[in-house]
Order: C-alpha cells, then sequence, then structure tokens
C-alpha cells in the first residue's frame, strides 16, 4: 500500500455501482481513477452473499450493465454463482484490473477546504489524495443481527445469513432460521432438504408472487437468437416492469392485481388455513419488499419444518424460548435478517466543507439530491445514496444513470474551470420537498417493519416514482443545481 497516492477519482466499493462507474470513466478516457475495495475480490453483495439457494429476483437482462448487457438465452434469473462471473468478466473485459485496491477499507474522508481535494485514509494508515471521490458501497453489505437477550450464551454455530460458514455441517441437526425475508425463503429448501428438524422463525409474513423458472422455455430459447431481441427483451422487461409495478406503490390499479395472485399463489400452495393465515400479510402490498419466490411455501409444509410466529423472548445455551415460556432446542442459529440499510456510509467519517459530518446530518433521516448528492460535500458523489433504491425495477439501471449525471459533473467542471462543485441547498431542499411529497403518496411508510426505514420511521431507501422519473430527473444540466464552491485561500486558485 502506497502512502500519499494520488488520483483524480477515487471509487469507493467495486460491486455493480464501482464497476460501472469505472466503466464509465474509462469510456469517458479518464483513466485516472482508482477503486478501493474492502474485500479480496469484485462482486459486493455477490460476493459477500454465498448461503445454499442464494439468487437474483430481477430477470438476469435487466440486472446487467449497458456496456456489456447479459445474453446468454437459456438463464433467466441467474445464481449467485453466475452474478459474481458476470461481474469479473465485466471486470476483465472493461480493463478495470489495474485501477482496482483490494483488500483496501476505507475508514475516513476529510474535505480540504483551501486546496478542494479530498484526504482519504484506509487500513494500515495510508493514504489517498484525490480531487473526487464517488461512494459506491451499496445498502445491502451491513449485516443485521437483533438484539436477542443470551445470544452470547448459545454454545453452537450462529451465523448470519451474509457470513454463511461452510464449515458447519447441518446434515442430522436441528437448526433455526430467523427471518423469512428473500435470503430467509431462498435458503429454507436447502437447508430443509439436509436438516434433521429446521424451526423458522418469523416476525412478519411477507406478500410472495410466483417466480419463473431459472431457465427460459424452448420457446423464448428460440426467439432470443434473433439478432438483436436480447435488446428487445431488455427493454421490453424495463418498461414493463416500470409501469405495472410503479402503480403498486401508491396503491394503484396494480397492487389490486398483484395482491389477488399473491392470495392465489398462498391459497394454492398451503391448504392448511391455520398455516395460510400465518403466512398472510396484514399490509399494503408493496410496503416491504415483495418476494418473487416459488419455493418457500413447500418447504414451510415439509415435515420436518416448523413455521413459530410467536416473539423470540430469549436464547439459551442450547436454543430459543420464545413468547409463553416455549423453548426449542437447536444446533445451529442461522440469521436470515436482512442489513441495517439505512445506515449507508457507516462506519467511514466523512468530513466535508467547513468540518461539517456526514454522519451528524444523516442522524435522524439520511438525504441525498437524487441519491448522489449533499451540500456542503464538494466533489463528492453517491451511487445507490438514500432513496435511489428501486423496488420496482432494476438497481444497475438506477446506478447507471446516477453514473451518467456524475460524469456530466465532471465535463461541466473542467469546462468551467472550477475546483470544485456541490449541489445547491436551495435546490437540495425542494428536491427534499418533492421526494417526501411522494413518499406521503405510497404505502412506504405503512406501520410495517421493514429495511425501507430507518429506526425513527422515516423511509430512507426506497425511490418513491418511476425509472423514467429519476431517468428525466437525471437528464438535467448540472449547472441547474450545482454551484461553484470558493476555496478559503485564493492561494490554491489556479
Amino acid at each position: 500500500m502506497s502512502f500519499g497516492a494520488r488520483a483524480r477519482i477515487v471509487i469507493v466499493g467495486a460491486g455493480f455501482g464501482g464497476l460501472a462507474m469505472g466503466s464509465a470513466l474509462r469510456r469517458a478516457g479518464i483513466d485516472d481513477f482508482v477503486i478501493v475495495e474492502k474485500g479480496q475480490d469484485v462482486g459486493g453483495v455477490w460476493r459477500e452473499n454465498t448461503y445454499p439457494g442464494c439468487s437474483c429476483d430481477v430477470p438476469s437482462h435487466l440486472y446487467s450493465l449497458s456496456a456489456r448487457p447479459y445474453r446468454n438465452a437459456r438463464t433467466r434469473h441467474p445464481s449467485q454463482a453466475e452474478i459474481l462471473d458476470y461481474l469479473r468478466d465485466f471486470t476483465a473485459a472493461e480493463g478495470l484490473r489495474p485501477h482496482l485496491r483490494l483488500g483496501t477499507a476505507l475508514t475516513g474522508a476529510h474535505y480540504d477546504d483551501s486546496s478542494g481535494t479530498w484526504t482519504l485514509t484506509v487500513t494500515g494508515g495510508g493514504e489517498y489524495l484525490a480531487e473526487t471521490v464517488v461512494f459506491a458501497v451499496g445498502q445491502l453489505h451491513r449485516p443485521f443481527r437483533p438484539d436477542i437477550p443470551g445470544l452470547d450464551s448459545f454454545g453452537g454455530a450462529a451465523f448470519h445469513s451474509a457470513r454463511w460458514d461452510h464449515s458447519v455441517p447441518l446434515a442430522g441437526r436441528k437448526v433455526a432460521v430467523i427471518g423469512t425475508g428473500s435470503s430467509g425463503a431462498q435458503l429454507l429448501p436447502h437447508v430443509a432438504a439436509v436438516a434433521d428438524q429446521v424451526t423458522v422463525y418469523q416476525r412478519t409474513p411477507h406478500w410472495v408472487l410466483p417466480k419463473p423458472r431459472a431457465e427460459f422455455g424452448p420457446v423464448l430459447r428460440r426467439a432470443l437468437a434473433v439478432p438483436g431481441m436480447h435488446s428487445v427483451y431488455r427493454k421490453a422487461l424495463y418498461y414493463g416492469a416500470d409501469l405495472t409495478l410503479t402503480p403498486l406503490l401508491r396503491g394503484g390499479w396494480s397492487a389490486g392485481l398483484a395482491e389477488r395472485i399473491a392470495r392465489t399463489h398462498l391459497r394454492r400452495e398451503v391448504p392448511d388455513p391455520a398455516l395460510r393465515a400465518a403466512l398472510t400479510p396484514g399490509h399494503p402490498i408493496g410496503a416491504k419488499r415483495i418476494l418473487f419466490d416459488s419455493t418457500i411455501y413447500r418447504a414451510l409444509q415439509r415435515d420436518n419444518v416448523e413455521l413459530v410466529t410467536d416473539p423470540l423472548r430469549r436464547i439459551t445455551a442450547d436454543g430459543i424460548e420464545t413468547g409463553g415460556g416455549r423453548h426449542r432446542p437447536h444446533d445451529v442459529l442461522v440469521f436470515a435478517t436482512g442489513f441495517r440499510a439505512s445506515e449507508f456510509l457507516t462506519p467511514i467519517t466523512v468530513r466535508g466543507r467547513g468540518g461539517a459530518l456526514l454522519g451528524e446530518r444523516w442522524r435522524t433521516a439520511p438525504d441525498a439530491y437524487l441519491g448522489l448528492a449533499v451540500p456542503q460535500f464538494p466533489n463528492l458523489f453517491l451511487i445507490a445514496g438514500p432513496n435511489s433504491f428501486i423496488s420496482t425495477g432494476s438497481n444497475p439501471e438506477i446506478k447507471e444513470r446516477q453514473i451518467a449525471f456524475i460524469l456530466k459533473c465532471l465535463r461541466w467542471q473542467e469546462e468551467s474551470g472550477l475546483r470544485a462543485i456541490e449541489i445547491n441547498p436551495v435546490a437540495a431542499s425542494r428536491y427534499r420537498q418533492w421526494l417526501q411529497g411522494r413518499l406521503d403518496r405510497t404505502v412506504l411508510g405503512a406501520d410495517v417493519p421493514s429495511w425501507y426505514k430507518n429506526a425513527d420511521g422515516a423511509v430512507t431507501n426506497p425511490w418513491p416514482a418511476s425509472a423514467r422519473q429519476f431517468a428525466r430527473m437525471t437528464a438535467t444540466h448540472p449547472a441547474e443545481s450545482f454551484h461553484a464552491v470558493q476555496l478559503s485561500r485564493c492561494t490554491c486558485a489556479g
């Protein structure tokens, strides 16, 4: 690791966002950048999540980057391993390997008011000096483990789904799966197939829509063999999802249709009325992340699987005690309990202009203009920042819209000879008012636990409008919302 290394741009994170940012820079003729990544490989969440059954619920053709779109004519929904291979191939094909600094975790970022540059500190005491910083750390990489009394006393293996311990054998064991969200739904069938007994602890049921087969049928395979059809299929998925799923967020026409499909799916899959009642949500569809899954209901009806909806009281040395005093013995605890999504850049200390601390600004409700810029933090951009996660479409698409806007900022800054730019506080305030107004008209704020919200109940993660709306808002010129930042002493000019 070099100390005091200089780069025009430092990108933090080598997942979809960071790699796409690097690719866009190279294609724009900018090679003076590095991508710092705390892990030993690219991939982000797709490197970290290796639990059995891990896959994507967004179709492969949509869940890929436009620079190198996915064009497999066989697989509709990729597995974790396939997505990771795609990102590795993307890295090599786009010439990003020389720019990577793996095993390099960022601990702090400090803006110098006099020089208009950022000093980035990394593990081991090293530093990078950069003109511009782009945070592409994502939202789903800080595992959340509920603070259940007695956890430290448990005598068996206990791990989060995002930190799967492959050294722990599950065959013949009594396994507890805590959580029934996306990860829990995907791993349950695989765990139940080998474990002696699986107890699933559910806090809140999810709306579940049936997921199509992972592979295309013969008709679509033949269609995708026609030149240009991969592009047509990708566009059809984009517009189809945007037009049908976005109204769901505000209880529009598709909400009733989606709920009927989900209820029909549940009724057909689960004949037992008691179990069906326990799996029926009481919140509006869309208020929590909808599960696209066709296996969890069958897994829950296996003879060796039990669903428990009583609240967890405490963990003991050999099991879990729930409300009412019932104790169930377990050998292994698996926490499929999601992520601390609303904490964003935690634990990195980011200090901006005038010493402003981003953590303090975001203490009650993180916010950023279009999820990518914050007042008092010049030349700093975010990819997948607050309220830019789209639950009704493709997040790689949203990231690419943000990246295109960041590139416009960089070009405008260079053409105008500006040392530092930042989002205008007035523009940021107007955007926040618009965003809150849109959020208030959706079901996202419903009274139900969700990683979409922080501990105070503020909706911090999802985008409340259509992907097309996001595209329109990021298509504007930066001069409409950004302004130049004066350095604190004139000797830094030029």
